[in-house]
């Protein structure tokens, strides 16, 4: 067993290259387990307020308004998240003549395709509530808007939890697809480790297999502490 490679080489996988000034803590280009961590969290927060926009727009009547979103939502979701990533990144320039930086086409990639499997989350999540509760909110006066954000979105949110929080750990575990374009994000700097070590393969993907459960893990401990929070929010309220 080679354990002794991947400790000396643990600060590389969290950190890759990356110099961090902790007294100001700008990061020119984020490496290794750090870089993960930075994919993941703006492709969820990204991704779920395109989602959330994207599914009330599915639900809308108008037909402007619910046909756009559906048109993107079935084209994305018909399409695998590595095509697009080489979509977006070889085929925008052509379109727009610019080039983007690696990290920042597969964040765009990332919040794109994850967007619209929570739109559908966001769908499917109002239309499991009861009817009446719309008819109920706008025979007391509300609008639709105002019955949607006060009174369906609230219990949808809810209902809803554990389907983002899958979706999100998947796109966590999706951001090692960034090292194809070559950013040098968790799994990069396991490739580069192993390639240079050649000794120690078994260890290094051990290690990097733990810290993307660390991730992983954070992020559903930190839905079911949520959920429970909200659950008893709810039954005090009554």
């Amino acid at each position: 067993m080679h354990w002794n490679i991947v400790a000396d080489n643990f600060v590389y996988f969290l950190w890759g290259n990356t110099s961090i000034d902790w007294v100001f803590p700008f990061i020119h280009r984020p490496e290794g387990f750090f870089a993960s961590i930075i994919l993941a969290f703006t492709g969820i927060l990204g991704a779920f307020w395109l989602g959330l926009a994207a599914g009330l727009m599915r639900l809308s009547r108008k037909w402007y308004i619910k046909w756009p979103a559906v048109v993107y939502v079935e084209m994305i979701r018909g399409m695998p998240l590595l095509l697009l990533i080489f979509w977006f990144y070889y085929l925008a320039p052509v379109i727009t003549g610019q080039n983007l930086p690696a990290f920042t086409t597969t964040i765009f990639c990332f919040i794109i395709f994850t967007g619209a499997y929570v739109a559908e989350i966001v769908r499917a999540g109002v239309n499991a509530l009861p009817r009446g509760q719309m008819e109920a909110s706008r025979g007391s006066g509300l609008s639709h808007a105002q019955a949607m954000r006060f009174v369906i979105l609230p219990q949808a949110l809810r209902n809803m939890i554990p389907s983002f929080v899958n979706q999100f750990v998947s796109l966590t575990k999706d951001t090692s697809l960034a090292a194809i374009l070559g950013v040098i994000e968790l799994t990069r700097t396991g490739v580069q480790v192993d390639n240079r070590e050649t000794v120690a393969s078994f260890e290094i993907w051990i290690a990097i297999a733990c810290l993307y459960f660390l991730i992983c893990y954070v992020l559903t401990s930190y839905s079911r502490r949520l959920e429970a929070q909200l659950s008893r929010y709810q039954a005090r309220d009554r």
